[in-house]
């Protein structure tokens, strides 16, 4: 019984250092990472399978985009690894083409497998102009599939664009213990 309370208060202390090491914007992004989250479960059925069955996932819950011939978008986001928070990313995006006008949105990367976690754990992750993402609608879940252990959910959040163009995304991750 003894071991059990001190493996508690452990478990604990642990879970409260953690959370106030976080500073004031990556609180934030979690707390909108947890909104988008629900956001996007409200508007497809069925996606909360993908959330509970992935091996990890990241939801940056304000991407920024926008382009006129070229353009950019960047965001920052909070990884998950079986259902816990094990760190934070930030994405990169340039592209050319056909394109005009700005956007916020909603990004969420499922991964399917330890190995495609890992590979965008360690740095060796980008999308290239070929990759493309799932708008989110309803009843969106039942059409997903996985491609090479990862799927990518878009929601429009607000704004107007037009895009047709080439370019790609690329992510950074700091894990939890790293962050300051």
């Amino acid at each position: 019984m003894k071991s059990l309370k001190v493996l508690t208060t452990a478990i604990l202390l642990t879970m409260t250092v953690g959370i106030f090491a976080q500073n004031s914007d990556e609180k934030k992004i979690i707390s909108d990472a947890d909104k988008a989250k629900q956001t996007v479960i409200a508007e497809a059925e069925g996606l909360e399978d993908y959330f509970d069955n992935a091996q990890g996932y990241v939801i940056f819950p304000n991407v920024g985009e926008g382009g006129f011939i070229l353009g950019a978008a960047s965001g920052n986001g909070v990884v998950y690894e079986n259902g816990a928070i094990v760190g934070m990313a930030d994405l990169k995006k340039v592209d050319v083409g056909f394109q005009v006008g700005g956007q916020a949105v909603i990004e969420i990367i499922f991964f399917e497998t330890e190995d495609a976690l890992n590979r965008f754990k360690t740095g060796d992750f980008e999308f290239s102009g070929e990759v493309s993402a799932t708008a989110v609608k309803s009843g969106v879940s039942e059409n997903l599939n996985y491609n090479d252990g990862v799927i990518v959910i878009v929601k429009p959040k607000a704004g107007l664009m037009a895009d047709v163009s080439v370019g790609g995304q690329k992510f950074n991750f700091t894990a939890m213990e790293n962050v300051n």
